[in-house]
C-alpha cells in the first residue's frame, strides 16, 4: 500500500489489485479513520478525502496501513435488479470470441452476482465486478462513436450499463430501460460502488 498526497484534504491510495481496493473501501466505510471524508474508490486506488482539522496525511497514513483488509465485502443491501433485452449488436460476436452460444452468453450473464467496484468514464456509469469468466472479452478493436443510453456491455472482467449516449469501446449485449442518471436525485445514480446487481432477462 502506498498512501501519497493529493493537494491539500486528501490521499491517494495504491493497492495491488482491484480485490484489495474494494477491501479498503469497505473497510473504510465501515470503520473510517477519524476525518475521514468522501471516497473515490477505483480499480487499483482509494482517494480519501479527510478533514486537514481533525487529521493529517502521517496520521491518516498511519491509520490506513493499519486497516484489517482480510475480510471480502459484506453482501450488504438487496441487490438492483436491471431487467435486459439480449439484443445488442455484439451478441453474436461474444458468442463468436467465447466459443458460446447466445443461449449459454445471456445464461451465463445472469446467473452472476455483480457489484459495483466504482464509477467513472460517464456520470453513472459504473464498472461491475463478478463477471463469469468465460464471458471475458476484449473491448472493440474499433470503439463506436455512439453507444445508446441503456446499452448493456462487456470488457474484459467488468460488465456495465452506458447510462446515457455517449462513445465506446464495450461489446454490445443488450439494452435495459432501467433509470440510471438522474442528477436532480441523491445519489444521482442507485449503482454506487458496494451495490450488488443482478441482470434478468426480459
Amino acid at each position: 500500500m502506498r498512501v501519497l498526497p493529493y493537494g491539500t484534504r486528501a490521499v491517494l491510495v495504491e493497492v495491488e489489485d482491484l480485490d484489495r481496493a474494494a477491501r479498503l473501501h469497505a473497510a473504510l466505510l465501515d470503520d473510517p479513520p477519524p476525518g475521514t471524508g468522501e471516497l473515490v474508490p477505483a480499480a487499483r486506488t482509494v482517494l480519501v478525502h479527510y478533514d486537514p482539522a481533525r487529521t493529517d496525511p502521517a496520521r491518516l497514513g498511519a491509520a490506513l496501513r493499519a486497516l484489517d483488509l482480510r475480510a471480502a465485502p459484506a453482501a450488504g443491501a438487496a441487490p438492483v435488479t436491471i431487467e435486459v433485452r439480449y439484443d445488442g449488436e455484439d451478441l453474436a460476436e461474444i458468442g463468436r470470441l467465447t466459443g458460446l452460444t447466445p443461449a449459454q452468453v445471456v445464461a451465463r450473464h445472469t446467473a452472476a452476482a455483480y457489484r459495483v467496484a466504482f464509477c467513472g468514464f460517464a456520470p453513472g456509469f459504473a464498472y461491475l465486478t463478478g463477471v463469469d469468466p468465460a464471458l471475458r472479452v476484449p473491448r472493440r478493436a474499433a470503439p463506436r462513436t455512439r453507444v445508446p443510453a441503456g446499452a448493456v456491455a462487456l470488457a474484459d472482467e467488468f460488465t456495465g450499463v452506458y447510462p446515457r449516449e455517449s462513445p465506446g469501446g464495450w461489446q454490445l449485449l443488450g439494452t435495459t430501460r432501467h433509470p440510471l442518471w438522474d442528477p436532480s436525485a441523491d445519489p444521482p445514480t442507485p449503482l454506487t460502488p458496494g451495490t450488488a446487481v443482478r441482470f434478468t432477462a426480459v
